[in-house]
C-alpha cells in the first residue's frame, strides 16, 4: 500500500492502483450501485485531457516535457482502456468530481509509468486550465454524441421494414378502428406507413436534439468565468477537442449559460422519451391486432418465439413486444429523472449531472437494443391474416358510413341499426329492400371504394 493525503487526511491506496486517493474515497462514499462510470464518458474525458495539454502547450502554459508526457499517457488510455482503474460509480455527489478526478489521476500515473524520470501531477498537470464544472459535461455531450448511431441506426432499420411491409401489403383491407370501436376501412399497407412516418419524426426530433449538444462549455471552468485559463486556451480549446474527435463542437457563447444551464440534456433525453412513447404505442397496438387467435382480433401473426406458459399447452405470447414495451416504460422514467436533475441545479452549477449522463447513456443504449430485437424477432417473419381482416370488414356495418352522402345520416343510421340487431349484412339490406341495385351496391361496397372513395 502508499499513503495519499488530501484536504480530509490521509488514506492507503493499493501500490499498483493507477487510480488515487480522490477514486478510492469515491468508491467508498458513493455505494449505491456496482454500475461504474460508462466507459465512452470514460474515452471522451480522455480525450478532453489531452486536447487541454495541448492547447496549454499552445499558451506556452507548460513544457514540452510534461506536454509529451500526458499526451502519451491519453494515447496510451485510449489504445488499451483500463476499466479497472476506474472505479468511481456511476452515481455519485460532487457534481462529477469524483469521475474527473479519477481520469487526472490515471492519466498522471500512467504517465509516470511511462516516463519515470517526469513528474506528473493530477491537479497541476492533467487538469491544468480546467474544471470538473466544463470539462464533465463537455464529456457527457461526447459520449452521448458517440453512442447516438447505433440507436439511429436501428431506427433507420425499424423505418425500412415498415416501409417494405406497407408494400406488401398495400391492397390487404381491413377494419379501422378508433376508441377500440369500429370504424371505417383502411389497408394495412396505410397502417405500416403511418407508422413508418411517425419513426421518421422520432428521428428527425433526435437528430435535432443531437444538434444542441454540440455546444460546449469548455474554457468556462468553474462558474463560466474562465478563472485559471489563458485567452489562447479559450480560444483554442475546442478546436482541440474537434481534432481529436473529429466532431464539430462549438464554444457557448455565454459560458457562464452553459456551465450553470443543462436544458441540452433536457431536450436531448425528450427526444429518446418521445421515441419511447412511440415505440410503446406501436408495441400495444401489435399486442391487440394479435390477440386472440380464437377470441381476439387475431389480424397480424407475430412470430413465434417461446412457449408462454407453464400451465396452459400452446399458449404463445407476444413477448418481443412485451419486452420493448418495459424499455420504454424505463425510459420515461430516465426522462422524469433527467427533468427533475435538470430543475434541481442552484445558481451557477447543476450538480446532479451524474444521474443525467447515466439515464441518458442507458436510454440510448436500451432503446437501440429493443429496437433491434423488435425489427429481428418480430417484424421481420410478421404477417397479415388477410381471410379475418376481409371478414371484419365484411361483417361490420360501420361499412356504411359510405351511404351517408347518398342516403343521409339518419337513414343509414337506421340500416346500420338492422343489420346490427338482424344479424345481416348492410349490402344485403340494400338489396333486398330495393334502396339500391345490385350493380351500386357492388361498387359502394367494393374494397377500393370502402378505402380511397373510388372504385
Amino acid at each position: 500500500m502508499r499513503i495519499e493525503k488530501d484536504c480530509v487526511g490521509k488514506l492507503e491506496v493499493p501500490d499498483d492502483a493507477l487510480y488515487g486517493i480522490h477514486s478510492l474515497r469515491a468508491a467508498g462514499n458513493f455505494p449505491i450501485t456496482k454500475e461504474k462510470v460508462d466507459p465512452l464518458l470514460i474515452e471522451s474525458y480522455i480525450q478532453i485531457k489531452k486536447a487541454s495539454i495541448t492547447a496549454n502547450y499552445g499558451a506556452k502554459a507548460t513544457d514540452v516535457i510534461k506536454y509529451n508526457t500526458v499526451v502519451d499517457a491519453c494515447d496510451y488510455l485510449l489504445e488499451h482502456p483500463s476499466p479497472e482503474s476506474f472505479i468511481t460509480p456511476a452515481i455519485q455527489g460532487g457534481a462529477g468530481t469524483s469521475t474527473n478526478m479519477n481520469v487526472n489521476e490515471v492519466i498522471a500515473n500512467v504517465a509516470m509509468k511511462l516516463h519515470p524520470d517526469v513528474f506528473i501531477h493530477p491537479n497541476d498537470d492533467v487538469n491544468q486550465a480546467q474544471s470538473t464544472n466544463d470539462t464533465y459535461p463537455t464529456a457527457g455531450k461526447l459520449a452521448m454524441i458517440k453512442r447516438l448511431p447505433k440507436l439511429t441506426s436501428e431506427i433507420n432499420r425499424l423505418i425500412e421494414i415498415l416501409d417494405e411491409l406497407s408494400k406488401k401489403f398495400q391492397f390487404t383491407i381491413k377494419l379501422g378502428r378508433t376508441q377500440l370501436q369500429d370504424a371505417v376501412p383502411t389497408t394495412y399497407g396505410k397502417t405500416f406507413h403511418a407508422y413508418a412516418s411517425l419513426f421518421r419524426r422520432d428521428l428527425k426530433r433526435i437528430n435535432s436534439a443531437e444538434n444542441e449538444l454540440k455546444t460546449v462549455s469548455m474554457g468556462g471552468t468553474a462558474i463560466g468565468t474562465g478563472t485559471n485559463t489563458t485567452k489562447y486556451y479559450r480560444d483554442h480549446i475546442v478546436d482541440e477537442i474537434n481534432k481529436i474527435t473529429g466532431f464539430d463542437l462549438k464554444q457557448d457563447e455565454d459560458l457562464i449559460d452553459a456551465v450553470q444551464n443543462t436544458d441540452h440534456f433536457v431536450a436531448f433525453s425528450s427526444s429518446l422519451k418521445t421515441l419511447a412513447v412511440d415505440l410503446s404505442k406501436f408495441s400495444n397496438d401489435l399486442r391487440l391486432l394479435g390477440s386472440g387467435p380464437q377470441s381476439g382480433l387475431n389480424e397480424l401473426i407475430l412470430p413465434k418465439r417461446q412457449a408462454g406458459s407453464s400451465i396452459m399447452p400452446n399458449k404463445v405470447n407476444p413477448v418481443i413486444p412485451e419486452v420493448v414495451n418495459q424499455v420504454a416504460f424505463e425510459v420515461i422514467g430516465f426522462d422524469a429523472t433527467v427533468t427533475a436533475a435538470s430543475e434541481a441545479g442552484q445558481l451557477e452549477l447543476n450538480a446532479f449531472e451524474p444521474i443525467m449522463f447515466k439515464s441518458i447513456l442507458t436510454a440510448e443504449v436500451h432503446l437501440a437494443r429493443a429496437i433491434e430485437t423488435l425489427v429481428d424477432h418480430c417484424l421481420d417473419g410478421i404477417d397479415v391474416n388477410v381471410k379475418q381482416c376481409l371478414d371484419d370488414v365484411r361483417k361490420s356495418a360501420v361499412t356504411a358510413t359510405v351511404l351517408s352522402p347518398i342516403l343521409g345520416y339518419n337513414k343509414t343510421t337506421e340500416l346500420i341499426k338492422t343489420a346490427t340487431k338482424e344479424n345481416k349484412t348492410v349490402p344485403n339490406l340494400l338489396i333486398q329492400n330495393h334502396i339500391l341495385s345490385p350493380e351500386k351496391v357492388k361498387q359502394l361496397f367494393s374494397p377500393e371504394y370502402l378505402v380511397n372513395g373510388e372504385s
